[in-house]
């Protein structure tokens, strides 16, 4: 099994999961907000006002989907697609082995 994590704009959320959602096999995702920056020096010129610091982050979405290898490649190829605006700050994606994952529920007896 393989986790594919990947940071994002959040405007292309609705259409990476309409994207994601038509691979066969796509296992679902989590999805969270969260805020983030670049390093300094790879896109701008370096920042030396604590204000310029504290306020220098851009609004992100991060998914993450465990998916069987197989099913894997195809998930991170489509983010990678899908993701991409071509400027600076489009995100990242990258896929880490995962030795064990299971669902967690409880069935109820009887219960359809």
């Amino acid at each position: 099994m393989k986790e594919i994590k990947a940071i994002i704009r959040p405007n292309k959320l609705s259409v990476l999961r309409d994207a994601l959602v038509a691979l066969p096999g796509f296992p679902g995702m989590t999805v969270s907000k969260v805020e983030g920056c670049s390093a300094p020096t790879r896109h701008a010129p370096v920042r030396v006002k604590i204000k310029d610091e504290l306020t220098d982050y851009t609004p992100k979405v991060r998914v993450e989907i465990i998916a069987p290898d197989e099913v894997a490649e195809a998930i991170f190829q489509r983010i990678t697609e899908v993701a991409q605006t071509g400027h600076y700050g489009d995100g990242l994606v990258w896929i880490s082995e995962v030795e064990r994952a299971a669902f967690v529920f409880k069935t109820t007896p009887g219960a359809d």
